[in-house]
């Protein structure tokens, strides 16, 4: 990916980002961060990355296909919106796609927090830069 073409992304990406936090009302859509956006190098696609904060581990798939519904919706809207916005002679079509890292992030977090500490072994823990009892040493006073 050119410098251009990264550059167009990150900027695309940020428009859209605004774009669905204040002026979509798709009830469908909801609470989505953009992660990440592809432009092809002639512009003529986006693909944008999206993940879901309100998503419960219940009916996820039943709320991913409406997100992805409501987002597919507004793609005119959001590109002519865009356009308006951006100082590009062709603004690519937008397509939506649901990128799994967020929620992967959290489930592997939650897993790490739930994994309790193994019980610390004394001898185990001390290791050689470990400071042993006084009379162990033999640095204690002679009586």
């Amino acid at each position: 990916m050119s410098r251009r073409t990264e550059r167009i992304s990150g900027e695309l990406l940020a428009v859209l980002a605004q774009l669905v936090r204040e002026e979509v009302t798709d009830p469908r859509v909801g609470l989505v961060t953009l992660t990440r956006a592809d432009v092809a190098p002639d512009l003529s696609n986006a693909l944008v990355f999206w993940s879901a904060i309100d998503l419960e581990a219940g009916d996820s798939a039943e709320r991913l296909e409406e997100i992805q519904d409501g987002l597919e919706s507004a793609a005119s809207f959001l590109r002519k919106r865009a356009a308006d916005r951006l100082p590009l002679r062709r603004m690519p079509a937008l397509r939506f796609r649901y990128d799994p890292s967020m929620a992967l992030g959290s489930r592997t977090l939650s897993v790490l927090r739930d994994v309790a500490p193994a019980e610390a072994d004394p001898e185990a823990t001390a290791g050689p830069d470990a400071e042993a009892d006084p009379e162990e040493r033999g640095d204690g006073e002679e009586e």
